[in-house]
């Protein structure tokens, strides 16, 4: 038997390398469609809210959606995780638990959960994953999470890399009889919280509407000023709780070392384009670390993506750029002149016209740009382009600002047409590679596809064998055919024919041959599609490293108190919503310092601030006054307050 084969690229590398850790790539959705789009532009899971439960007001999807979702994902081997991450009130623990059982019976893979009451109740066979809500900070805290069976979870955003391998080596020193090590999750992009997550309260104090159940007032992007003891200004009408964006770019490969499986995007509230943008970014970023080091790293779903665009991040909403606390501590973190997308800087004025002004820019503007700048009192500003041509630029409105708007001032670009443009467009490909090989039978031909995974799907024929005419043109013919996997999600990246001699073979039966062999591959791709499984508790239960816990465990119901008992809690506070906590309390603790922000930290000026702890200080944003303590030892800044009289407490169907 002679062995024919077409010229084709050579396959590309398994997805699955047994010896290799996975590194996931977990991207936002605010809907179904923007979650295939996730997928589509590189994702291995995405994490989206369902009906209701969920840490983003507003951002809910109906069963259908999510069953929707994970049929697209698991097409591909990815994953769909649901955020049911709002701590409850005990009339809403049996609903939670309906809607873990519609989520598990709609194909979801995981539920990303806040209330440790719901392990008190009857949840589906689906895996848990603990959020960023329940405050992961400690190796302690990680490992009492993974033995109550906890398969990933995601780790505070302030911590840094000796912090994560700390952990990693607490949680990977477990008895593995009893309980795996789970995954590690970190989030590498997006909106920072300036408050350790779980243990911010302003919204709430203020409002009425808890950030710990999904409905955040966003106090920490309001303006500021910032007095000292003696009631002098140190910082005047400042955004000084906001936080510049995550972005970890830089940090991928060591975070990947120090342990992070899971590599996630915060952004469940924006928009397809940032999620596309930002999703494919990092996929090619990922991917390249893969590359360097495929006998340590691999990706954690199937097929491979092409990109109409090339991703750049500051091109979609961000408010500057920092990789927080991951090497250290540093000044440069906050977003102190707004809290808005200023978007690139972009050029300078160079002159101004009645109702036109030129630039000095290398980049290229056009109609429907964005541009914005730092006016008066360094608040951010901005215009729409109506025409642009070349440097010169017609706006919407000239600004009526010659202080802040003037030759030299410099430009930023937030919203850059063309790119959005391609954005709108279909913008990535994601194809599974294969093997196809055609070869003979007794009384026919077989079609073998074997995808990048090792998974194969074949497909059979009685065709009677009739030596083709021209043999050369019929074998380029037939390789051409076979390669034709049209919208399949694959794409043929070989092509072997395997037969005694160059027979005839029509079209049609070429045709069918695919049709059958992609079917039945598909059908042992869901087969063998690995799913998670629930990660059993250690028996006998494990004891929580501590036997109080004020209102900062956020304990709201009777299942979250019973199930810290059950774990050896002596002393359980209520949760800070439930309304019972009396005057003045932390409602924000944060590792963002304002001392150390406006160089009076006593650690670093040594010789002219005295004292071992930091003096108070105090935010004021019209009448309301919260005072700042800081506790020098854990370097924390903790933003004190009570309950406002007469807040309207929001009243809404769960």
């Amino acid at each position: 038997m002679r062995r024919l084969s077409s010229p084709r690229p050579a396959p590309a590398p398994k997805t699955v390398n047994p010896t290799a850790a996975a590194l996931e790539l977990l991207a936002p959705a605010r809907d179904a469609d923007i979650g295939i789009e996730a997928i589509r532009h590189g994702a291995d899971a995405v994490y989206i809210g369902g009906p209701s439960f969920g840490a983003r007001y507003g951002a809910g999807n109906s069963v259908q959606d999510i069953e929707r979702l994970a049929a697209y994902a698991h097409r591909f081997h990815a994953k769909v995780f649901i955020t049911l991450n709002t701590i409850l009130r005990d009339d809403e623990i049996e609903d939670a638990r309906r809607l873990a059982w519609q989520m598990y019976e709609a194909g979801a893979d995981a539920l990303i959960v806040q209330d440790l009451g719901l392990l008190e109740a009857d949840l589906p066979p689906i895996q848990l994953h603990a959020s960023t809500q329940t405050d992961i900070r400690t190796p302690q805290r990680a490992k009492f999470l993974a033995d109550v069976g906890f398969s990933q979870m995601v780790l505070a955003r302030e911590l840094s890399l000796p912090e994560i391998r700390a952990i990693q080596a607490g949680v990977g020193a477990g008895d593995a009889a009893n309980c795996a090590a789970p995954l590690l999750e970190f989030f590498i992009h997006g909106a920072l919280c300036v408050a350790f997550s779980g243990q911010c309260y302003i919204s709430h104090a203020h409002t009425g509407r808890s950030a710990n159940r999904g409905e955040c007032s966003q106090a920490c992007r309001l303006p500021y000023n910032l007095e000292d003891k003696q009631g002098r200004i140190v910082a005047f009408d400042k955004h000084l709780l906001s936080m510049k964006d995550n972005d970890q770019s830089a940090n991928l490969r060591a975070l990947a070392d120090a342990g992070i499986r899971s590599f996630k995007i915060e952004g469940r509230l924006k928009d397809v384009a940032y999620v596309k943008n930002t999703t494919a970014h990092y996929r090619q970023l990922l991917d390249r670390i893969i590359e360097d080091a495929p006998g340590q790293y691999s990706r954690a779903s199937s097929g491979h993506c092409s990109f109409t665009f090339t991703p750049r991040p500051e091109k979609t909403f961000n408010r500057g750029a920092t990789d927080y606390f991951v090497n250290g501590r540093h000044a440069d973190i906050a977003a102190f002149d707004t809290p808005s997308f200023a978007g690139a800087v972009s050029g300078v004025v160079t002159r101004l016209g009645p109702d036109w002004f030129e630039v000095d820019s290398e980049e290229e503007f056009a109609n429907g740009d964005g541009i914005s700048y730092l006016s008066r009192g360094r608040k951010l500003a901005g215009l729409r382009i109506n025409v642009a041509q070349g440097k010169r630029l017609f706006p919407n409105e000239m600004p009526d600002d010659p202080e802040g708007f003037k030759v030299g001032t410099e430009i930023h670009r937030n919203r850059d047409q063309a790119f959005e443009r391609l954005l709108e467009k279909p913008s990535a490909e994601r194809r599974i590679g294969v093997t196809v090989e055609l070869g003979e039978t007794a009384d026919g031909f077989v079609l073998k596809l074997q995808d990048e995974d090792g998974i194969e799907g074949r497909a059979a024929i009685a065709h009677a064998k009739e030596p083709a005419k021209n043999p050369e043109r019929a074998l380029v013919a037939i390789g051409e055919s076979l390669g034709k996997l049209g919208a399949t999600d694959f794409k043929a990246t070989e092509v072997r024919i395997v037969l005694a001699e160059p027979w005839f073979l029509p079209a049609a039966a070429i045709n069918a041959l695919r049709r059958d062999a992609v079917d039945h591959l598909i059908a042992a791709r869901e087969a063998a599609r690995p799913r998670l499984k629930r990660a059993a508790p250690v028996e006998p239960p494990a004891v929580y490293p501590e036997r109080e816990l004020s209102y900062l465990a956020n304990v709201l119901n009777s299942r979250a108190r019973a199930f810290y008992q059950r774990h050896g809690v002596e002393l359980i506070a209520d949760a800070y919503e439930a309304d019972t906590t009396p005057g003045e309390v932390s409602l924000m603790i944060t590792k963002h310092c304002l001392r150390y922000s406006h160089s009076l930290c006593p650690k670093e000026a040594k010789g002219w601030v005295t004292g071992v702890n930091a003096e108070p200080m105090t935010l004021v944003n019209g009448k309301e006054r919260l005072t700042l303590r800081f506790d020098c030892k854990k370097c924390e800044m903790h933003v004190v307050g009570r309950m406002k009289k007469g807040r309207q407490i929001p009243i809404k169907a769960a």
